[in-house]
C-alpha cells in the first residue's frame, strides 16, 4: 500500500491588488480617485501619490488629508472537475481602508508625505477552499488511497471511493507605503519630483484541513480513526498468522513436514477442528482450497511467516497514513522591507491644461518566514522568499475647458515582465505576455464654487498568459465606473467622496480534462477630508 500525504499544498492566496491597480499594486489611494478614475494629473492633495511633481500648483502653506475606504470583493471560482464541490467562494471585507497625505509648499519647494496600502490591505476567506486544495484530496484519495486499501475488504472493510473534509483558509497581506519626497520648480511650467516609497510589508496565512473522511462500507467515516482500528485489526491477524507458523513446528518436529493437512488429520496428529481452523487461516491470506490441500506442512508454516511480516507491514503502513490523515493546519507571517524610488514631472503650460508624468522603479522586496506549524512542509521557519513589485510608468492630462469643467485621459503601465513571478500551484511557469495596462477618464462638474460632482470610467487589460491563472492567484482585465462629489465647506476644509464599481471578464484555465473559471467582482465606498493652513 502505498503511502499518501494528503496536505502537500497550502492554498492561500498569494498577495494580489484589493480594488484597482497592477497585479500587486493597489491605486484606489485616495476619495477623489474613487469618485473619478483619473488622477494622474492631480493638482489636489492626493498628488502626493499619483502625481507628486504637481503638489507644486498647490498654495503655499501646510495641506493635511486622510482618507478611509470601506472595500467588498468576492472572488468566484467553478471548476467542471469531478468534485464535492463545483463552485468556490471567496469574500474580502475590509472596513477600514485608510490613506494619509501631508504636504508642506513653499514657494518653489515643496515636501510631501504619503501613506497608505500599497498592496493588499485586507484577508480573503474561502470557507470551502479552492479547486486545487479539493482536487489534491480527490486525487490521492480516489486515486491512490481507495484502491491501496481494496485488501482492507478481507476484513470486513469495503473501501470505496469517496471522500469529505473540513477546509479551510484565510490569507492576510499588506504591503504599508510610506513615501517621502520633494518637489522644486524649474520653471514657471515645469516641476520635477523626486522620492522614495518604504514598504514594510506582512503577509499571514492560516487554516487547513479537519475531519478528513473515507467512504467504508456506504458511509462516511473519519479518515484517521478508520485507520488507525483497521491497523489495530490487521495487526491482530498478523499475530495470528505467527501464531499460527509457530504452531506448525512440532508437526515439523515429530517428522510430519513434508505431509498435508489431510495426512497429518488421517494420522491423528490434529484434529477436524484444528485442520478447519489452519484451512481459514490460510484462506484469510488469500490462498484457494485447492492450493491448502496440495500443502506441506512446511509450506503452510512459510505462507503463514510470510503473511505475517506482510500483514505486519501493512498495519505500520496504515498507522502511518492515519498520522497523515489527521487534522493538518499552516500559522505563518512572512515579513520583509523594500524600497521604490519615485521620479516625476509636472507641465503646466496654461491655466487649463496639466500634464503629469511618474516612474517608480521596481521594488525589491524579500519576505522571511515566522512560522508557528507548517504540516506541509511550505513555509520553514525563518526561510526567504521574494515578492517583487514592478515598475510602473503613469501618464496623465487635465484639461478645463471652461470654469465649471474638469476632463482628465489618465494611463498606466505596469512592466510586469520585469519581474520573475514563480511558478503556479500546479508548477507551471506564470507567464507575463505583456504589462497589465490601464485607461481610464473622468469628468467632472462644479454645480457652484463649492460643489462638484464627478464621473469616472476605466479599462483595465492584464497581460497574464494562461499558464500563470491559478485559482490560488489569478487576473482578470475589468471595466469600473465611479462617481462621487465634492464639497468645499471653507477654503480651508474640503470633503470628497466616492463610489466605484468593477466587473471582471471571466478568465478560464484549461486541464485537458476539464476547466477552472475565475471570477471576481469589487465594490468600494470612500470619503476623505482635507485641510490646508494658508501661509
Amino acid at each position: 500500500m502505498k503511502r499518501t500525504t494528503l496536505l502537500t499544498v497550502v492554498c492561500f492566496l498569494f498577495i494580489q491588488s484589493v480594488i484597482a491597480g497592477g497585479l500587486l499594486t493597489n491605486a484606489n489611494q485616495s476619495a477623489q480617485y474613487m469618485r473619478m478614475l483619473s488622477r494622474n494629473a492631480s493638482t489636489d492633495l492626493d498628488a502626493v501619490y499619483f502625481n507628486p511633481a504637481g503638489v507644486m500648483e498647490m498654495a503655499n502653506g501646510f495641506h493635511f488629508g486622510f482618507h478611509s475606504q470601506t472595500l467588498f470583493q468576492t472572488r468566484t471560482i467553478t471548476t467542471t472537475a469531478p468534485l464535492n464541490n463545483q463552485e468556490f467562494v471567496g469574500n474580502l471585507e475590509i472596513p477600514v481602508f485608510p490613506t494619509a497625505f501631508a504636504v508642506y509648499k513653499k514657494d518653489n519647494w515643496a515636501f510631501s508625505f504619503g501613506l497608505g496600502p500599497n498592496a493588499g490591505g485586507g484577508s480573503v476567506v474561502f470557507d470551502e477552499g479552492i479547486p486545487s486544495f479539493e482536487g489534491k484530496i480527490a486525487t490521492q484519495v480516489n486515486g491512490q488511497l481507495v484502491p491501496a486499501l481494496a485488501g482492507l475488504a478481507a476484513f470486513g472493510y469495503e473501501v470505496q471511493p469517496g471522500y469529505g473534509a473540513a477546509i479551510e483558509f484565510e490569507g492576510r497581506s499588506v504591503f504599508w507605503g510610506i513615501q517621502l519626497g520633494a518637489t522644486t520648480k524649474l520653471s514657471e511650467a515645469v516641476s520635477v519630483y523626486g522620492g522614495v516609497r518604504v514598504l514594510p510589508s506582512i503577509n499571514t496565512y492560516t487554516g487547513g484541513i479537519s475531519n478528513i473522511q473515507l467512504k467504508v462500507n456506504g458511509s462516511m467515516t473519519n479518515a484517521e480513526q478508520f485507520l488507525l482500528g483497521a491497523s489495530t485489526s490487521v495487526g491482530a491477524a498478523a499475530t495470528n498468522a505467527a501464531n499460527a507458523a509457530a504452531g506448525m513446528q512440532p508437526l515439523i518436529d515429530n517428522g510430519a513436514g513434508g505431509y498435508t493437512l489431510d495426512q497429518v488429520e488421517q494420522g491423528g496428529y490434529i484434529s477436524a477442528a484444528e485442520r478447519t481452523q489452519i484451512e481459514q487461516g490460510l484462506m484469510g491470506l488469500g490462498a484457494t482450497q485447492a492450493q491448502i490441500d496440495a500443502m506441506q506442512i512446511t509450506q503452510i508454516q512459510g505462507t503463514f511467516s510470510a503473511g505475517a511480516t506482510v500483514l505486519n507491514a501493512t498495519a505500520n503502513e496504515l498507522e502511518e497514513n492515519s498520522a497523515l490523515l489527521k487534522d493538518q493546519e499552516v500559522d505563518t507571517k512572512q515579513t520583509g522591507t523594500g524600497f521604490t524610488p519615485i521620479l516625476g514631472v509636472n507641465i503646466s503650460p496654461s491655466d487649463k491644461l496639466n500634464i503629469g508624468l511618474k516612474y517608480e522603479f521596481q521594488t525589491a522586496l524579500k519576505l522571511t518566514n515566522d512560522t508557528k506549524v507548517d504540516d506541509t512542509g511550505m513555509f520553514p521557519d525563518k526561510a526567504e522568499s521574494r515578492s517583487d513589485i514592478p515598475a510602473i510608468l503613469s501618464v496623465g492630462v487635465n484639461y478645463k475647458p471652461s470654469k465649471k469643467w474638469l476632463t482628465s485621459v489618465s494611463f498606466i503601465n505596469y512592466f510586469d515582465k520585469g519581474v520573475d513571478w514563480g511558478n503556479n500551484i500546479y508548477g507551471q511557469e506564470r507567464i507575463i505576455e505583456s504589462g497589465l495596462w490601464e485607461l481610464s477618464a473622468g469628468v467632472q462638474y462644479s454645480i457652484t464654487d463649492r460643489f462638484a460632482l464627478s464621473v469616472g470610467g476605466m479599462q483595465s487589460t492584464t497581460g497574464v498568459s494562461e499558464q500563470y491563472q491559478s485559482d490560488f492567484s489569478y487576473s482578470n482585465s475589468s471595466n469600473s465606473m465611479a462617481f462621487g462629489l465634492q464639497w468645499k465647506a471653507t477654503d480651508q476644509l474640503t470633503l470628497d467622496a466616492g463610489v466605484l464599481y468593477t466587473t471582471y471578464k471571466d478568465e478560464d484555465k484549461s486541464f485537458g480534462t476539464y476547466t477552472e473559471t475565475y471570477d471576481k467582482e469589487n465594490l468600494g465606498l470612500a470619503i476623505g477630508l482635507s485641510y490646508s493652513i494658508f501661509k
